[in-house]
């Protein structure tokens, strides 16, 4: 079943004014990209490809200028460019900066509590579950959130995300900051979250060696639209963005020759 869909998607913003030219700077053109219920999907592409833009419009953060978004079958915003609040509860985001992403008065359980609307004994209950679905121990709950580790305070952020029980999460670069252990470890993570509670993922990143085994499809950011790529690291001919990041891949191992771009 199709969850989340684009069809025909243009976006631009506005450049200059006051006492210079205004014009505007076309970012997505003629967009389109769907995602199935419980399936992950890659978005790749290098900085300013459009990328974020795209992750903005599925969240209902901004609206397109032209063309169409829906989830579970409905249109993502009404007429007045509102999200209903069900559909809020159920697409969330986990971004690149956990410490910009969470505040830093805040104790861990009241970072995984802000979406809940439970009474006091209730959240901390359901907080208490969160954390230890994704490796935290319930001895955090009241430290400040901003003397956890990087990866301990990526996994709070996930543990929030999924408080809603969503059915969609965008991983916006959730990893690109963390090192490749920690990597590792949030994307096991998120792997079996995935598994156990039936998430979508979205999973938007630059880095290539994080999408084979982690996501089902892939696009890349190409002209200004996503374009689905079947093997991204198989051989044949592949967009010409796609091949500049193979390119620009390290060998996994220091010494080792890196494989020819087809």
């Amino acid at each position: 079943m199709t969850l989340f869909e684009m069809h025909g998607v243009f976006r631009s913003y506005r450049q200059g004014g006051v006492f210079g030219r205004v014009r505007r700077i076309s970012v997505l053109e003629d967009a389109g990209l769907r995602i199935e219920a419980g399936e992950c999907v890659a978005l790749l592409g290098p900085t300013g490809s459009g990328k974020s833009t795209l992750g903005r419009l599925l969240l209902g953060i901004e609206r397109p200028d032209a063309g169409s978004i829906w989830f579970d079958g409905q249109p993502l915003c009404d007429s007045g460019g509102r999200v209903a609040p069900s559909v809020r509860r159920a697409v969330q985001a986990v971004f690149q900066d956990p410490v910009g992403a969470t505040s830093p008065r805040f104790t861990a359980a009241e970072v995984v509590a802000e979406p809940l609307r439970l009474p006091r004994a209730a959240a901390r209950d359901r907080v208490a579950v969160l954390m230890a679905d994704v490796g935290l121990e319930p001895g955090l709950m009241d430290r400040p959130a901003h003397r956890l580790s990087g990866g301990q305070l990526q996994r709070l952020c996930i543990a929030r995300a999924l408080a809603s029980a969503p059915r969609l999460v965008l991983l916006d670069e959730a990893v690109s900051s963390l090192d490749v252990e920690t990597q590792t470890q949030v994307l096991d993570l998120l792997r079996d979250l995935r598994r156990r509670a039936g998430v979508a993922y979205l999973f938007v990143t630059h880095d290539l060696r994080l999408v084979r085994h982690f996501a089902d499809r892939c696009y890349v950011m190409q002209d200004r639209r996503p374009v689905e790529v079947a093997d991204p690291l198989g051989k044949g001919p592949v967009p010409p963005v796609l091949a500049a990041l193979r390119a620009a891949m390290l060998p996994a191992v220091p010494g080792l020759r890196r494989a020819p771009v087809t």
